[in-house]
């Protein structure tokens, strides 16, 4: 599986399965080729196909582009196809960004240029090397218009003026080159120097500026003698993992050394500081390698047994200190591929054509891809994550795992849903680790979203100051995805016991509590419908007592709703809404509603709102239990009150009083109304 940028042309006898497969193999491939792949023309003896990592770009080229070039990119609704004239074989072929310059590298001292800019003429100009005597390894764009050439006796940084067709030199640095190597996500190029070549020079390209990072040196397992060449650009891969830049070396097996195989060993490459050796992926076989990152995994496919490994470097082995790394999971293949046949050729009833994995034709490039020239074929590498579930039985490290990948959320809740529903009490440790994790990043991020607010609102001022806002990844399992794809179905499961039930829950809410978090409301309806569905009514009393469930309104009307179920429960709902300083007008629409209408009085009085209250409402309620004492009463109260506040006992117009003023009078009689004291 070489790595080189001209990809093989000719076709090269497949490996045969090396494996025994268990059973159920099928059910555990975590890796897959993606479903739509680049289709190309494969390599020939007149096709020359190439790729450029930086635009993801294949490059087909016929008869040194004479007869045609069709390019093609992931993200290309429509190849790319022209002419160039054949002046010779072409060493590398890559456009610039957005597709603006093409530079085409015929021989070893110069590169040609095609405008394909609409406003400027579509003709080609050249640049030689600065350098003379020195020989051209390759070219890398690092934007639209500026360019860097490699030579093994340093490197130049151009810009391109596409529309007078010429190039100036920014910068150059003159230093032995034996390889070079490129990551278009950082714009950091690593040169190969010394004699042996594993002393690594980084250099960083940003707006028009070449900056020199700190060397360092890749530690060989052995050192030969006399020195030679002995780290190639194979056993080198360059990646962003968890957002940091990587420099990765394949460690071969030492025949002297008394190691039992191979390993990646990882060094970090900051923008400033030394290059330190980090991790080490320890892959205990030997053999041909090569090197892929998904979603943040290394991925390490092993040819002579046609599998792969998965490497997590931020799944630490609690016993080890020095960060060494085993696979997280069993070595597996990648899920078996079918080609479609197309074409004129195809017939309905032909079965798709298995793609031979693993191949010899394989070219693999950062982060994700593979290429296979001989079939024609582009790939992104994908990880799938349900099969991980049943790989990894450790709860807490599959859901460290899942927590940590892209497309996570419904695998998460997935796992969530098994660990409850083959549970029992003897699992809660391993429900409360779950639940934790999950809430320690849901926290983290309503943090970080709050953070934000704060920052907007006190910096609205500054227009100078961006705020970013935080993204929500699929790792954010909030109160709602847990209610609604976890919770409310397994409270409705007739299999399971229902204090296990009530024990799952109230862990939930126990780990929301242990990180701040304020429940939401219709959780603890949950465990009040499940409570009063299987007649605990002492366990829901003892809840509410001790202040297990917090007060609420809604909580509160749930309560009132439960009265002819549990008579208590209006009892408990009025303490609740009397806790809640801010629902003194929901306690008297509750106990006017329940006909309790000098219970109603009383407590506007306690809480000294008696001022203000309407005395029509009042009247209404009182007159509505047809007791003719307990309506006098509250008349008379309200006659005082108009008094105390007035002067006067009659009710004023705006009151609306009337009707309830003549009903006094029709029973008692007039002579009954309180008549106006004078001072």
């Amino acid at each position: 599986m070489p790595r080189d940028a001209a990809l093989p042309e000719v076709t090269v006898t497949l490996l045969t399965l090396s494996f025994s497969k268990p059973e159920n193999m099928s059910e555990e491939h975590y890796l897959e080729l993606c479903e739509n792949p680049v289709q190309f023309e494969n390599a020939s003896a007149v096709n020359n196909v190439f790729f450029d990592e930086a635009n993801k770009q294949v490059f087909a080229v016929r008869s040194g582009g004479a007869t045609g070039v069709v390019v093609k990119g992931p993200d290309d609704k429509n190849s790319i196809a022209f002419r160039m004239d054949d002046k010779g074989e072409v060493k590398c072929i890559k456009f610039s960004f957005e597709n603006k310059i093409l530079a085409v590298q015929r021989t070893s001292k110069s590169v040609d240029f095609i405008n394909f800019i609409p406003e400027f003429p579509h003709l080609e100009f050249s640049q030689e090397c600065k350098t003379k005597n020195s020989c051209l390894l390759g070219f890398c764009w690092t934007n639209w218009n500026e360019i860097v050439f490699i030579t093994d006796q340093g490197i130049e940084f151009y810009q391109v003026f596409p529309d007078k067709r010429t190039l100036k030199l920014l910068k150059s640095q003159s230093i032995n080159v034996n390889w070079y190597m490129y990551c278009p996500e950082t714009s950091v190029i690593l040169l190969s120097t010394t004699v042996q070549g594993n002393v690594l020079q980084p250099f960083a390209f940003k707006n028009g500026t070449m900056s020199k990072m700190s060397k360092f040196e890749i530690e060989l397992p052995a050192v030969p003698k006399p020195a030679k060449l002995s780290l190639s650009e194979r056993d080198i891969a360059v990646a962003t993992i968890y957002g940091q830049l990587y420099v990765m070396y394949l460690k071969h097996h030492s025949r002297t050394a008394n190691s039992p195989g191979a390993e990646v060993v990882l060094y970090h490459l900051p923008r400033e500081g030394p290059c330190k050796k980090t991790h080490t992926l320890k892959l205990n076989t030997t053999g041909k390698f090569a090197l892929n990152v998904v979603d943040n995994l290394v991925v390490v496919h092993h040819q002579s047994s046609q599998t792969s490994f998965i490497f997590d470097i931020k799944m630490k082995d609690p016993d080890s200190t020095l960060n060494i790394h085993q696979p997280v999971l069993p070595p597996r293949s990648i899920h078996p591929y079918k080609i479609p046949l197309t074409g004129p050729v195809a017939v309905a009833a032909q079965a798709p054509v298995s793609c031979e994995l693993y191949s010899s034709t394989w070219s693999v490039f950062q982060p994700d891809i593979i290429i296979s020239a001989s079939e024609g074929y582009l790939w992104h590498l994908q990880v799938k994550l349900q099969p991980v579930v049943n790989l990894l039985q450790d709860k807490g490290k599959l859901m460290d795992f899942l927590l940590r990948r892209r497309d996570c959320k419904m695998v998460i809740l997935f796992v969530c849903s098994q660990v409850i529903i083959r549970g029992d009490k003897g699992n809660l440790p391993v429900v409360a680790t779950v639940f934790d994790k999950l809430n320690q990043v849901y926290k983290e991020y309503l943090e970080a979203e709050q953070s934000y607010t704060m920052a907007v609102e006190s910096g609205a001022s500054r227009a100078s100051t961006v705020h970013k806002r935080p993204v929500r990844t699929q790792a954010v399992i909030d109160q709602s995805d847990m209610y609604t794809h976890v919770l409310s179905t397994f409270t409705e499961r007739k299999d399971s016991s229902h204090k296990f039930v009530i024990a799952v829950l109230m862990e939930y809410i126990r780990s929301l509590n242990q990180f701040q978090i304020t429940v939401q409301h219709y959780l603890y309806e949950l465990v009040i419908k499940t409570l009063v569905q299987h007649n605990l009514f002492y366990m829901l009393h003892q809840f509410l007592q001790y202040h297990v469930l917090s007060d609420s309104k809604p909580l509160a009307c749930l309560l009132l709703s439960l009265e002819s179920t549990y008579p208590p429960a209006h009892q408990l709902s009025l303490d609740m809404l009397k806790r809640l300083s801010t629902a003194n007008d929901e306690i008297v629409e509750v106990l006017l509603s329940k006909q309790q209408v000098l219970g109603a009085l009383r407590f506007v009085r306690s809480v000294g709102g008696h001022d203000n209250i309407s005395a029509r409402k009042f009247l209404d309620a009182a007159r509505q239990t047809k007791d003719q004492m307990l309506f006098y009463t509250i008349f008379r109260f309200f006659e005082q009150r108009n008094q105390r506040l007035r002067g006067n006992p009659s009710f004023t117009t705006g009151e609306h009083c009337e009707e309830h003023v003549a009903y006094f009078k029709q029973l008692f009689g007039e002579q009954a109304l309180m008549k106006p004291v004078t001072v």
